[in-house]
């Protein structure tokens, strides 16, 4: 399991045990999953064998049947909760753009829960930092292999150790909250499906330089190309204090900008240039079974289309830097009961559920 130190806020770079830089475009890639179903919308709409390669693109994992009945309750109050999660495999056209060692593993380095309030016209999305030490729930992976729970482990471990299975059971058994669907992003889609949008634009209102990423922007206005994107949702040492948390930060503002330029998408009319879209987007993203189709996504996302980025809220669950090791973050349980309690009721959550966590100090850099 790979991984990066979490700085000590104000002392970037702290010690720690230290770890391999991370190979380019390895982190914050999920947020193709977020605009993925948006553009099926656009570029899904054909017949015959159009839709039947577009169909033969998307894979899927039946998250219910391996879970089971021990899970929170659905709750049927027009909302959904959508675990979105970015995984970085080494194997295929991912070991070229990641590097490493193909050694047919894969782990989640970002994780996000979408809340889609009733009416679809706003939503909330809350980033759980993969630094996250949590106890790990028992479950069984999609091959009904068995996996013992675990105290005290990195949060990105549940799906390094079962996948998505055990990914959306860690997710549960945190949260308390019942996930409706399951979108992964493989980062080997991003870099041309970023291209293929015709670019992100966004405004730094400071210089971003960091050469682990390979990113150098002046403060002002840029249109992102794909390797550019990469780098900025992967940086960590060029701003803040150098931690995930402000990576973090930094996701969440693109994530804005990139459903801007894809709601902008609606004025096309070129159809090879739809298709060319929908045919990336579904081959980058496994769903649970109930998406796993492109009638599915088209309905799913259709409901997503009127949550425009003014009506988007990005908080990061509340958690403390761990006095014991630089590295991790805690969960402050009772500042993340709040946001927990305030999805399940569908309601607005509370600013003090924000206020005093620790962040990457990174806010405000990237806008859109």
């Amino acid at each position: 399991m790979s991984a990066e130190s979490t700085p000590i806020p104000g002392k970037p770079g702290g010690k720690g045990r230290r770890r391999k830089p991370r190979s380019k475009g390895r982190k914050g890639l999920l947020i193709t999953a977020w605009v993925a179903a948006g553009i099926v919308v656009l570029g899904g709409t054909g017949a015959g064998y159009l839709y039947f390669k577009l169909n033969g693109n998307i894979k899927s994992v039946d998250i219910d049947q391996a879970l089971g009945s021990a899970r929170p309750t659905k709750v049927d109050n027009g909302s959904e909760n959508i675990l979105v999660l970015g995984s970085d495999t080494r194997s295929g056209s991912n070991k070229k753009l990641g590097g490493g060692t193909d050694d047919g593993s894969a782990r989640s380095d970002t994780a996000m829960i979408v809340h889609v309030y009733e009416g679809h016209k706003k939503a909330t999305v809350v980033s759980i930092p993969r630094d996250t030490l949590i106890d790990r729930p028992e479950c069984t992976d999609t091959e009904g292999t068995e996996h013992d729970a675990a105290s005290d482990v990195m949060f990105n471990s549940a799906y390094s150790t079962g996948g998505a299975t055990c990914a959306v059971k860690t997710v549960e058994s945190l949260t308390g909250i019942r996930m409706d669907h399951y979108l992964e992003v493989d980062f080997s889609g991003f870099e041309k499906l970023v291209d293929e949008l015709g670019g992100v634009t966004v405004t730094t209102t400071k210089n971003i330089k960091d050469t682990d990423s390979h990113l150098d922007l002046k403060a002002g206005t840029h249109k992102l190309t794909g390797e550019q994107a990469l780098g900025l949702v992967r940086t960590r040492h060029g701003v803040g204090d150098g931690s995930d948390l402000g990576r973090i930060q930094l996701q969440q503002a693109f994530i804005k900008a990139l459903v801007k330029q894809v709601k902008s998408l609606g004025v096309l009319t070129s159809p090879k240039k739809l298709y060319d879209l929908a045919d990336t987007a579904t081959k980058t993203v496994t769903t649970d079974s109930d998406l796993g189709s492109v009638n599915s996504l088209v309905s799913f996302a259709s409901g997503l289309k009127g949550i425009s980025p003014a009506n988007m809220t990005m908080v990061t669950m509340p958690v403390q830097y761990d006095p014991a090791d630089p590295n991790r973050v805690l969960v402050r349980e009772t500042k993340a009961k709040q946001i927990w309690t305030a999805l399940e009721d569908d309601r607005v959550i509370p600013e003090s559920a924000t206020e005093g966590n620790a962040t990457g100090q990174a806010k405000g850099v990237v806008t859109s």
